[in-house]
């Protein structure tokens, strides 16, 4: 073969060095299972048997006022096929595996107390951890949401995170599997570095292996979306601060429209100005393997009335479904009212169109020329149905027999 240049090895050789470079910078997706949702409980209400009680009264609820598939549909507005199977779903969920990841909350949903009341507090909140990984009771995730460096609340964050992990090594000499912090209100990649060295010296106080305490971040404040100090858009100063131990990025709703101007009855997680951060977060977090989560619905029934809870589950059902569409995959729950509303969501997207997508993706794998739905995939469509099926089923709305076997 003749060839016009001598020789490009030079070149392969910076190609490669790109291409190792970006590698390091955008490993991929991120591994393992993804919760739909993180659930909130102030930590002087937290106990051992805290997830299954948000379980038990959601199927009460969902028993309650959607007592079969007609009137669990017409809750939900699913279509009359999906109804039965999604509301038989949700109730074995919420039976089983009702909480996926708990956040107990020493910052906005606990508020600011006494430094005794607080150290009070975080031996309870042991004592309760402790006691619920004993009888196998901890969701899948499970961790703290800590004060922020934001506002002057950084030496109460650091103390209440010393006393619990301290206090939980000398009661379980170990500790458990799934554990993860919540850092709120990041403003500056500064406050995330220092929080990376408060780590550092942690896991070395405490003879924990080096990296362990990993810690998701809250996109709250209009300045974790703008690196002012380089002018950049996005998130990448704050994971580089990070240094590999960032899991997540939760949006902060309420924080952040507040922080514009929003009026009262505009801040909700529909907003377009939302949809602005949401969308800043997936381009500057996309490859990185750091997952996303949207924020919250603050709205829940106010009594038991059927009118109270149908209105709380359209509203929170809707915002569900407003994530799903925007590529978010879990979110925030703050009551048990919550958890039927979003696993109706959650189940009816998954199962939407269902036979489609495995017959889609059954047909790439078999390298058929075509497929019933007349579409002929990329392997980046197919790895997206992939995924959808993947968080259908680690979420119990589908077995694992949908997956393909490669």
């Amino acid at each position: 073969m003749n060839l016009s240049v001598s020789s490009f090895d030079d070149l392969s050789a910076r190609i490669a060095a790109a291409r190792d470079a970006h590698g390091e910078r955008f490993p991929g997706g991120a591994e393992g299972r993804q919760p739909v949702h993180t659930v909130y409980v102030p930590a002087d209400r937290f106990s051992r048997s805290t997830p299954a009680d948000f379980g038990a009264e959601a199927l009460r609820l969902l028993n309650t006022h959607t007592p079969g598939a007609g009137s669990f549909g017409a809750a939900f507005g699913l279509d009359p096929e999906l109804a039965g199977p999604v509301r038989e779903r949700v109730a074995a969920k919420l039976a089983a595996e009702p909480v996926e990841d708990v956040r107990i909350d020493f910052e906005d949903g606990y508020g600011v107390r006494e430094d005794a009341e607080e150290d009070a507090h975080v031996d309870q909140v042991v004592e309760a951890v402790a006691a619920a990984y004993q009888v196998k009771g901890l969701p899948h995730y499970w961790g703290v949401r800590v004060k922020s460096f934001a506002d002057g609340g950084h030496e109460r964050a650091m103390r209440t995170l010393d006393g619990f992990l301290t206090a939980l090594r000398d009661r379980l000499g170990r500790l458990p599997g799934g554990f993860t912090i919540t850092f709120p209100k990041v403003v500056t990649a500064e406050h995330v570095r220092l929080f990376v060295e408060f780590l550092d010296r942690l896991e070395t106080s405490l003879g924990l292996p080096q990296g362990i305490l990993r810690f998701e971040i809250q996109v709250e404040t209009p300045q974790s979306l703008i690196d002012h100090e380089e002018d950049r858009v996005g998130l990448g100063p704050l994971v580089a601060a990070a240094q590999g131990r960032i899991t997540a990025a939760h949006f902060g709703v309420f924080d952040y429209t507040a922080a514009l101007g929003l009026p009262p009855h505009e801040q909700r997680l529909d907003h377009p100005a939302c949809d602005f951060a949401r969308h800043v977060m997936q381009v500057s977090l996309a490859g990185t393997g750091v997952r996303l989560s949207d924020g919250s619905t603050n709205v829940i029934p106010r009594n038991d009335g059927p009118d109270e809870v149908n209105a709380a589950w359209a509203t929170h059902a809707a915002h569900v479904r407003h994530s799903l569409a925007h590529g978010f995959y879990q979110g925030w729950d703050l009551h048990p009212a919550h958890l039927p509303s979003r696993y109706a969501a959650v189940y009816a997207f998954h199962l939407s169109g269902v036979d489609d997508v495995i017959g889609r993706v059954r047909a790439w794998h078999e390298q058929a020329a075509g497929n019933a739905s007349g579409v002929l995939d990329e392997p980046a469509t197919i790895r997206a149905l992939t995924a959808r099926l993947r968080r259908a089923v680690d979420c119990g709305a589908l077995d694992e027999s949908v997956l393909p076997a490669s």
